[in-house]
């Protein structure tokens, strides 16, 4: 892609605005206590001690609404603390140019890194840094600056105390996760009546295995609706899939292949039930004909070997969620935080070591953690000269927007940049025609600031420009509160946020992480991943009195965290200004598909799993090696710009089909479903390399996020 075409397409990205569900509840409660807060602050000390207490509490509020399964009181309080700190710490060494700056670029800096520790952690580091370079020119001595520190952090505290008091829809970021689960299955479902080997998107199973994670304390208070229903769900998956595909042994047509549409049919409308019985706490309402679908007696005269144990399967599990959904779980008589089902998180505190352990494995060459870490320290630092060099005062601005708009990857950079700007020129336009009208004091610009920072929390979720337009008026009003000239202010802003978007665009084009160059490695850790998933399945076959499920399990989630990464490395790199380097479109949708098939062709063997007692399948450890090593060999050819060669799996099916005479004179029969997976993964591995044989091996023109 041309940078003239990445310039327009990130522009445009940046001032979109969508169409979401809005929460006005949380959003009056965010600004009820920014407007307590800024109340009490502006009556008892002044507006100068105002607009700091605003400031903090305007960003605790903010925090609460990133997405993250912790408490989000708990959100509010560290977003108030850290902000506190910051400011109290910047304003004792901002006497001190030298000092002060070596201080922006190291708080930048570790800013930066914490994006190692996800999202939500990066965006509310960056956050703090950047109102930090506002609220530490608003004190006037130490003393003064400790009383700032203070407010700050009491407005994270009153935040934080009005989501203990008025919880609105407590556990709704759980409930609502779980119910995308549900959701997500329940179409598959119907999607696999069309088409049998239909892809599956594994995100809302993945988004539902996080938020499952508790603190001992929120084991204990965890509704039992959500206790056990996502592990349900993940087992639902390959049974839907074995049930559904042909080559286990339901026709393309014919009586078994209505009735197995049926029940697909009515596994769907069962989930779906569940699904919004879940995100309501409501009971689960179904319907009789699905019901007699699943329960009826045919089940057991019209479907036969593989697709009658699928059946009984799904009726099994179906069961089970629907127990679950209607609030009885799946975990009694056993305590909450001790149930096997339970995923722990760690406590504010023991979380500590296991953010600094993630920062340390982002410190190598290539790391985009660490290279967008080093970008905006220096961003931070050579903003502040720039902003302190243009005539305008209220530098500090220029810095403040490189680092809010600033992001690891360049799309979101870029489309930030754009929306900060848009937004701004039409936020600072709004509030001076409200300035020229009202003539505000500084009780009515405390109103009016508290109206913005309500309709920001409120509209923040349909885009980036929209909230900047809010976030903009907000700051104008404030700081006018707290005697600033809103004419000049204008100017400023204006001004010095085009300054620091330009920065921040800037330092991405000169250093770069580009995602473009990296898509090879990523499509060879899913190699890698799908290739031990599929092993770790064949050795269950092997030695079935040694099942160990968490095996299976664990090997599953690393290769959906695989195929995560690499759908969302393509997507990222489709909007770079990067000439081909990795892999080509073409090859790259086509190899996609192949290794969602060869991951499919794993989960529906696993389905099919035998009990402990059943009797080993002959060959299937020596297929379980072949595949570890080809896969792992086959990475190493991928990432080597080769193609990959798969002898050692072909061997391993070939002297399955042909076994050799016993002793007795008998012939060794292998499990017939472990025959046809292995056909099945074998066919997916020799489908991608024609998808990386770019010399016309592959003739699929699908678009690159078809099988997303």
């Amino acid at each position: 892609m041309s940078w003239l075409r990445a310039l327009k397409e990130t522009a445009r990205s940046g001032l979109e605005i969508e169409r979401q569900k809005l929460e006005p509840l949380i959003a009056l409660r965010g600004a009820a206590g920014l407007a307590l807060v800024v109340g009490v602050s502006l009556v008892l000390f002044g507006p100068e001690i105002a607009a700091s207490s605003a400031f903090g509490a305007f960003q605790a509020a903010i925090a609460t609404f990133q997405r993250s399964w912790r408490p989000r009181p708990v959100l509010a309080l560290v977003s108030g603390a850290s902000l506190a700190v910051s400011t109290f710490v910047g304003y004792v060494s901002g006497a001190h140019v030298v000092l002060f700056l070596c201080l922006l670029g190291l708080w930048t800096f570790l800013a930066g890194l914490a994006w190692a520790a996800g999202p939500t952690a990066g965006i509310i580091a960056a956050s703090n840094v950047a109102i930090m370079l506002v609220t530490i020119t608003l004190p006037t001595s130490v003393v003064d600056a400790a009383a700032h520190a203070g407010m700050i952090a009491v407005g994270g505290l009153v935040q934080a105390a009005l989501i203990v008091l008025f919880p609105v829809r407590r556990w709704g970021a759980q409930r609502d996760a779980l119910a995308d689960a549900l959701a997500a299955e329940a179409d598959y479902a119907r999607r696999l009546r069309h088409d049998p080997v239909v892809p599956f998107d594994p995100l809302p199973l993945m988004t539902a295995r996080s938020a499952a994670a508790v603190t001992s304390r929120e084991a204990r208070r965890r509704p039992a609706e959500l206790r056990g229903a996502r592990g349900v769900a993940e087992r639902l998956r390959p049974v839907l899939a074995s049930l559904a595909d042909p080559a286990m042994g339901v026709p393309g047509d014919g009586l078994e292949r209505l009735w197995v549409n049926e029940l697909l049919g009515a596994a769907g409308s069962v989930l779906d039930a569940a699904a919004r019985a879940v995100r309501y706490g409501e009971p689960v309402h179904l319907s009789a004909t699905d019901l007699g679908v699943l329960k009826t007696p045919d089940n057991d005269v019209i479907l036969v070997g593989p697709a009658r144990r699928a059946a009984d399967r799904l009726s099994a599990l179906l069961d089970d969620v629907l127990e679950i959904a209607e609030g009885t779980g799946t975990d009694s008589g056993i305590p909450t935080d001790l149930a096997p089902d339970t995923r722990h998180r760690p406590s504010l505190l023991k979380l500590v070591p296991v953010v600094l352990a993630a920062m340390r494995r982002e410190m190598h060459h290539g790391s985009p953690i660490l290279r967008h870490a080093i970008r905006v320290a220096v961003v931070a630092v050579s903003g502040y000269f720039v902003g302190e060099a243009v005539p305008l005062g209220h530098g500090y601005w220029a810095p403040m927007t490189a680092v809010m708009v600033m992001r690891p990857d360049f799309s979101q950079t870029y489309a930030r940049s754009a929306g900060r700007f848009g937004g701004t020129l039409v936020g600072v336009g709004l509030a001076t025609a409200i300035v020229q009208t009202a003539h505000p004091d500084a009780r009515l610009s405390a109103l009016l600031a508290v109206i913005c920072a309500g309709l920001m929390y409120l509209l923040m979720g349909t885009g980036y420009a929209v909230g900047q337009v809010c976030v903009a008026a907000y700051v104008v009003f404030l700081l006018g509160m707290a005697g600033d000239d809103w004419s000049q202010t204008v100017t400023e802003r204006i001004v010095l946020t085009l300054v620091g978007g330009l920065l921040a665009m800037a330092a991405y084009a000169l250093y770069p992480a580009w995602e473009t160059p990296r898509l090879r490695n990523r499509l060879a850790e899913w190699l890698v991943a799908d290739g031990r998933y599929a092993a770790t399945v064949v050795d269950r076959y092997a030695d079935p009195a040694s099942r160990d499920d968490e095996d299976v399990r664990d090997a599953l989630i690393a290769t959906r965290e695989a195929r995560v990464a690499w759908q969302e490395a393509l997507a990222t790199a489709q909007h770079e200004p990067v000439r081909h380097r990795g892999i080509s479109r073409a090859a790259a949708t086509d190899a996609q598909h192949a290794l969602a098939q060869l991951g499919r062709s794993a989960m529906v063997l696993e389905a099919h799993l035998p009990a402990r007692s059943a009797d080993p399948v002959p060959g299937a450890a020596q297929l379980a090696e072949a595949l570890r090593r080809a896969t792992e060999k086959g990475a190493k050819a991928v990432r080597e710009r080769r193609l990959p060669d798969w002898q050692p799996v072909v061997d391993a099916v070939a002297h399955w089909d042909m076994p050799t005479p016993t002793d007795d004179g008998t012939t060794p029969v292998g499990d017939p479903v472990v025959r046809r997976g292995a056909a099945l993964l074998l066919d997916a591995l020799e489908e991608f390399t024609r998808a990386l044989d770019e010399r016309g091996g592959s003739t699929r023109v699908s678009s690159v996020l078809a099988e997303s």
